[in-house]
């Protein structure tokens, strides 16, 4: 997450409903939308939702895409 807040990509993996997710999340909102449009998801799906950071405790904005299917990258070993 602390990765995320200085601006890189976290891939933050989960189960919803039992299906394999992921959020890939970050400050750098241009970042993230340069990410979708390589992978082709269009930028109306990026969620903007603020994260507080652990360091300091305040709010920062951040946004994220709602990985799943196609678009939920392999597991690497």
């Amino acid at each position: 997450m602390i990765h995320a807040m200085d601006g890189g990509l976290w891939l933050h993996r989960h189960v919803w409903k039992g299906r394999p997710m992921a959020h890939l999340v970050s400050t750098d909102c241009a970042r993230l939308l340069a990410y979708g449009a390589a992978v082709g998801i269009p930028a109306s799906r990026l969620q903007h939702k603020p994260l507080k950071d652990p360091r300091t405790g305040e709010r920062v904005d951040a946004w994220h895409w709602d990985l799943a299917g196609p678009y939920l990258p392999p597991r690497h070993r």
